[in-house]
């Protein structure tokens, strides 16, 4: 089913998911946009949630693709957290298609509100689990504790997913990664991971509107791609700024239609 794919609609999907794609490569919190817009377009929410994860999974590869000489990550890191990115992305996939659309439409703008609150506060988050780490004096980086906290990020991501980088970002910085591109390099094939094993469940339940997830692939691809290679020359702080704007905006939205 189209769902309305009308010239209009085509052109906003393509808007919104070339800025998400940006604003993931950069700062994250691009769901904030293509997710509400999906829906202001007259898809259902769950079908809304699984199309949209698929459009920006290949955006995150684009991503990936522009921080690639930035990911020298230990081969034993990489592998273990993409296998329980892998995990926690089916469970969390598989939750979201056993839930009642009714009570999925009441979680929006808990989960939007979680979301933003968690982008808004982000620094102060990292600094705090930074300095944790370091308290701890370990000669050894965490690796457990990060798989632990990766897990439930990644169940979270495949259940809903904006808001997922930040997280990831938080625990990450225990490992300690210093560079912030090889910290978005590394949050961009770990979100890869995730979003790309919760298609399978989703495309076996049939809840991916295809037309709409190629039209926003090919936007959120570019400006993913755009945004990655030129994300030095982009100032965060603004960034930031207007994903927190658009984060708040979308949360009163949905509790004011809640």
């Amino acid at each position: 089913m189209l769902y309305n794919l009308t010239l209009l609609n085509s052109f906003f999907l393509f808007i919104a998911a070339f800025i998400a794609g940006g604003l993931n490569a950069v700062a994250g919190g691009g769901s904030f946009i293509t997710f509400p817009t999906l829906i202001f377009t007259g898809i259902p929410p769950i079908a809304a949630n699984a199309t949209n994860n698929t459009a920006l999974w290949i955006a995150t590869i684009a991503s990936v693709g522009g921080y690639r000489h930035n990911l020298n990550i230990p081969k034993k890191q990489l592998l273990l957290l993409c296998i329980t990115s892998l995990i926690g992305g089916i469970i969390g996939s598989v939750i979201l298609l056993y839930t009642s659309v009714n009570f999925f439409k009441k979680l929006i703008p808990y989960l939007l509100l979680s979301a933003t609150l968690l982008f808004t506060f982000s620094e102060p988050l990292k600094k705090w689990l930074q300095n944790k780490s370091l308290k701890t004096n370990l000669d050894e980086p965490p690796l457990l504790m990060v798989i632990i906290s990766q897990l439930g990020i990644s169940i979270y991501g495949g259940f809903f997913g904006a808001g997922v980088g930040i997280l990831m970002l938080a625990s990450l910085s225990f490992l300690g990664i210093k560079n912030i591109h090889t910290m978005n390099g590394f949050k961009s094939f770990l979100g890869g991971c995730i979003n790309g094993i919760a298609i399978i469940p989703f495309m076996f339940a049939g809840v991916i509107v295809w037309p709409q997830t190629l039209l926003m692939a090919i936007g959120s691809s570019l400006g993913a791609y755009l945004s990655a290679s030129y994300s030095t020359k982009l100032e965060p702080g603004l960034v930031k700024r207007f994903v927190i704007f658009v984060g708040f905006a979308m949360t009163t939205y949905f509790f004011i239609r809640g």
